[in-house]
Parts: C-alpha cells; structure tokens; sequence
C-alpha cells in the first residue's frame, strides 16, 4: 500500500507574487566552481588505546531523496561528502556553502523510499521549471501555496511508483555506496553507508537511520513502503546481519512522535515482552538527541524543576494540523526513566540506549553552525530572507523559519579513524551528542577511584581500568557509591563553559521513576543555593550586533563526583549535560545581516548531552 508522505511537512512549490524583489543577491552571491573552495588535506589519528574523540553527522540527504529534489536540492551524495569534508558546494538556492571545519565521519541517509526515481525521471514539478534562485531575485515575496497541492510537495509520492522503480532506486543505492566508498580513507576520514526509512503512522514520526559497517549491502534498503512497523524493519536487519551486513538503526525526533517514539506499548498497541525488548536493544543502541527539527532530550512539561529544560524546544507534530506532540513517550530522558520502571515492574527494559547528534540537512550538507547557517529544506529557508520571512509568506506555526535549529553533531570516543573502530564504539555507545559545538566531554564511574584521579597522569588509562566510560553499566558493589569523572573543555571556536551537570534518574519504592539534576562543577565565583542549584552566569551576547564575548566561564571543567542521595539498591542511571555560555542563536547573526530586530531568543546555550552511565544494584 503506498505511502501518505504529506506528513513529512515539506513545503511545496512557490507560487509567485507581482510586487518587486526583496533579496538582497549580496548575500548569497552565485557559486563558482572554478573558485570553489577544494577539499582540504585532512592528516591522520594514529591509534589511541585510551581513545579519540571523533565527530560525525550520520544524517544528512541529498536529490536522491523525493522531499530534496522537490524542494530544488541538485546535489549529490559525492557533494555531501565533499561538504562534509571542508569544500564547497552549490547550495540550491544557487550560492557556495561550505562548512568552517571538517568532519571526521559521515554518511548520506536519504529517504529509502522510492529513493533516486525522481531524480532519474525529472517529473513536472514547479522548480523544474524554472528554479529557486532565480524565482528569489526576480520575484517575491513567494507565497507557499503547499495546502493548494495534492501533498505538500506539489507531488504526490504515489506517482514515484513508475514502472521499473525498484531498478532506479538500485541503482542509486549502488551509487550511494560506491560514492561512500570513494570518499572512505581509513585514518582520515570515514564515510558509512546508510539510509533513512520514513515511517509516519498517522502522521507520527517514527523515522529512523540505518547504518551498516561496511559495503556489503542489500541490493534495496529497507522502506516503509514495506512495512511501517519498526519491529519488521528490525527483522529485515537481523536478518541482513545474518548475511553479514553489520547494522543498526538509529531512532530520531522523537519529540514529534506524539508519544509513539518511546511508548510504552508496541506499535500495534500490544504490551511489551521481554523479546521485545531484547530486539529494540539489538538493533537500536542509540537515539538522535539534537538536530535541524529541535532537542529531543526533555521537554519542560517532563521536567519541571530542570531550568534548562526548555531548550530548542520542536513540539507540533510534522503534518498539516500542526497539532501539539505528547510530551510523554516523544524525548529521551523520559524513556529512560520509563525503561527504569520496565525493569522494575516487568523485569526487562526496552529503552537503555545511547545518544548522537546529527543534522537531518537536505542540501547535502550540515547546518550546524550557528554564525553559518544556510538551513535544512531549501523552500522553507534557502536564505535569510526566507528564513526570517521578509521573501517568503506561510501560514503561522508553518516549520521552518526561526523554528528551526543549527543542530546537532555526534561525538565518538573511538581507538582509531575507521569504520570497524568507530562503529564498535557506538555499539557500545560510547558516544554523546552537542547541539553544533565540539564540546570535548569524558564521563566515567568506577568504585575506587582515587581522590586526586583527575590531577594524575594518564587519569583516562585509571578511568578506564577502574570502571566503565558513557553508555557502559556499573554493577553494584558492597559498601560505599560509586565516583563520577567528567571533564570537559570548551570548543575553541565557540563559548567558555557555564557549568557541569549531572541528570539522574531512579525507580522509587513503589516503581516510579524520579529525575533529579546536579550541577557538580562550574564557573566562576558562583556559589549553589540551599538546594544545591547554582544561579545563571549572565550573558555577554549582544544581540544587535551578534557578538558575544568569552569573558565570562571557563575553557574547562572537571570535577569527582559522588551521589550524595546514592541508593545501593535501586536502578539507576547517570548522565552528563555540559553547558555553554549564552551565544547569538542564528536567527540573531541574520537578523543583523537583513537589518531587523532579531526575534526572541536572541541567544542560546548550546550544549553536549552524554550517553548514560546505568547502575544495576
């Protein structure tokens, strides 16, 4: 049965208006290849037995995904890569992007469904006609007529079933791995094979990205044309993996599941088993916490008390209603809570994953920076004047436009540079995520560490041997709690650190779960209140002129903790959140590029969120 593929919310084509242009070309002048920024020369990481810290977006789209292509993305997986590496390529709406630093891995993820036919067929859609660029300098404002169209992409996914359709999108996966595995260079740069599959039941997404090892691949990736039900898309990879294709699937905005994401029942509405479980966790181990469609980590209806809850907050649902996303079962830190309250009462915990950041770009790029944004879905935000607005009209609560966040990378802790390395690592999930900053985060827990461990050399060797890094479990031990080590340093080319905190979850008496966050290191003077919170640092950013200063926090943090409130025996689970200084937020850098007063909030914290650390008494 085919798919309804309204729900992804891509805006469709533009129908123009007669009043004069309102794009200033200045600010996005037509890209050249003859003066196109190359790819660098990227040196090698030797191997490092304590590891690496590596950083990666593992979704990214190009024209061989139908929401791309219609929304005039030309690019290619070859220009992904290229992106991803540090050069520079053509933008759709026509200008040079490129990003300010490279990546260390990648992979393109494009939609699985139908993937590549209407780039081989070129249907009749609006910016084949004529394209994008040329419709922002010589007419405007456009007016987003997506409503007035059968699906919001001026096209209707069903007519992508043309005859010979599996054939096309063959043979764009075969290019997809051949173009991965051109771009691969053990040491330098790794490049996975993957793809998205773009389940969205009643208009909930459950989307997911699934990566593989290496090239051996099946000959079409799994699709919700097959199935809608991610339990048949786990089947389809265990049995794959059977077969020698190393995989696992990568869950991602949850925040707009409407509660399905992280349910608490299967999804035909069945109970949990523990067979379940044992599936999700197997093919599943880690989560998408930060992207282009905001933070999937809590939300402030979740955790009240928590004062950065709200952060970059995504919570209408992708489809024409704009309807409110339930809160419960859509973010991360809820669905380890809920997996703590499975173990408790049912003896099984389908929720003990792992977190990334990636972007979700659809012009074969990153859109992470926040002073460099160029955005996700070329018709919703090609340019500034079309992501503040001023050259482009929609309905109010539309996506796009300011909603959208520079977000977000994944962080690996791996040995080497290498697909083996770095996928071994995100099995054992020790990774994190940060909303764009490369935020440098160790987080340990062990028994007997040493008062002085992170004033001694080679601490991380210590850290190691003595007890378990992010995404590992600590088995309880008689007498005394467990110590926490983490350190983070700020990334240079970003804000000083705020502070260090601890977010801990825990199953109570009567098997409900509780939250609780500690701020266990910090900046400045600052001293934590009666109940242990310590007062906002203040802000430096000005937003007029979209600067801020580093002359408040500091280049790092590091503290030992140990739980004060430490239960022996009850299930837990620790992780770190490290905090950023206020910095301009994006809209702030084009707001001041367009001459306009910059929409609220005009700064963000940005920050890294860990993979957790679960106790098990």
């Amino acid at each position: 049965m085919p798919i309804k593929r309204g729900a992804i919310l891509i805006a469709a084509a533009a129908a123009l208006g007669a009043c004069s242009p309102v794009e200033d070309p200045t600010l996005f002048p037509p890209y050249s290849e003859s003066t196109a920024k190359p790819i660098p020369e990227k040196p090698a990481t030797d191997y490092n037995a304590a590891r690496n810290l590596y950083w990666g977006d593992l979704h990214i789209h190009t024209s061989y995904s139908t929401d791309a292509y219609i929304n005039g993305v030309r690019a290619t997986p070859d220009d992904a890569y290229t992106f991803v590496r540090g050069g520079e390529i053509r933008h759709a709406a026509g200008y040079g992007i490129s990003a300010q630093r490279p990546l260390d891995f990648a992979a393109v993820t494009d939609h699985s469904e139908y993937l590549g036919v209407l780039r081989a067929t070129t249907p009749d859609v609006p910016l084949n006609r004529r394209e994008l660029r040329d419709r922002l300098l010589k007419d405007g404002p456009l007016q987003n007529t997506w409503m007035q169209f059968r699906s919001m992409w001026g096209f209707d996914l069903e007519n992508a079933a043309v005859p010979g359709w599996e054939d096309i999108s063959a043979a764009a996966w075969q290019e997809i791995v051949a173009t991965a595995e051109r771009h691969n260079q053990p040491g330098h740069f790794t490049s996975f094979v993957g793809y998205e599959w773009t389940s969205m039941p009643g208009e909930r997404n459950l989307h997911r990205n699934v990566i593989y090892r290496g090239t051996k691949v099946p000959r079409l990736p799994y699709s919700s044309v097959d199935s809608e039900d991610p339990r048949d898309l786990w089947a389809a990879l265990e049995a794959q993996r059977e077969q020698g294709m190393d995989n696992f699937a990568i869950p991602h905005n949850g925040n707009v599941s409407d509660g399905r994401m992280y349910d608490r029942v299967m999804f035909d509405g069945g109970a949990m088993d523990a067979d379940y479980a044992s599936a999700r966790m197997r093919n599943e181990p880690l989560s998408e916490i930060f992207q282009v469609k905001g933070s999937s980590e809590t939300h402030p209806l979740l955790s009240d008390e928590d004062s950065f809850a709200g952060f970059e907050i995504y919570d209408t649902q992708l489809s024409q209603s704009q309807d409110d996303s339930r809160a419960s079962g859509s973010y991360i830190r809820d669905a380890l809570r809920t997996g703590l309250e499975m173990s408790h009462s049912e003896g099984f915990n389908p929720y003990r994953f792992g977190v990334i950041g990636s972007s979700d770009g659809h012009n074969a790029s990153s859109p992470v920076e926040e002073n460099n944004y160029h955005g996700k879905l070329p018709l919703l935000d090609a340019s500034a004047g079309v992501r503040m607005r001023q050259s482009l009209w929609l309905p109010e609560g539309m996506p796009g436009g300011a909603r959208w966040s520079a977000a977000g990378l994944a962080a690996v802790w791996a040995g080497e540079n290498t697909r083996d390395s770095l996928f071994d690592a995100m099995r054992r999930k020790e990774t994190y995520a940060t909303s764009g900053p490369r935020i440098s985060v160790r987080f340990f827990a062990g028994w007997q560490y040493p008062d002085d461990l992170l004033q001694r050399d080679r601490w991380i060797e210590r850290a190691y041997s003595g007890g378990v890094p992010m995404g590992g479990e600590l088995a309880g031990q008689p007498g005394g709690a467990p110590r926490f080590a983490i350190w983070a340093m700020r990334d240079p080319q970003s804000g000083n650190l705020d502070r260090i905190q601890v977010v801990k979850g825990w199953v109570d008496a009567e098997g409900l779960s509780r939250e609780k966050v500690f701020d266990v290191a910090w900046s400045g003077e600052r001293e934590a209140g009666a109940d242990g919170t310590v007062p906002p640092i203040g802000s430096t950013v000005d937003v007029d002129n979209a600067t801020y200063s580093n002359t408040i926090g500091s280049d790092q943090l590091a503290v030992l903790w140990t739980d004060p409130e430490f239960d022996a025996g009850v299930e837990s689970f620790y992780y770190a959140r490290v905090i950023e200084i206020p910095t301009p937020r994006w809209t702030t850098f084009d707001a001041r590029a367009l001459g306009l007063e910059a929409p609220v909030p005009g700064s963000l914290q940005e920050r890294a969120v860990t993979s957790a650390i679960w106790y098990r008494p």
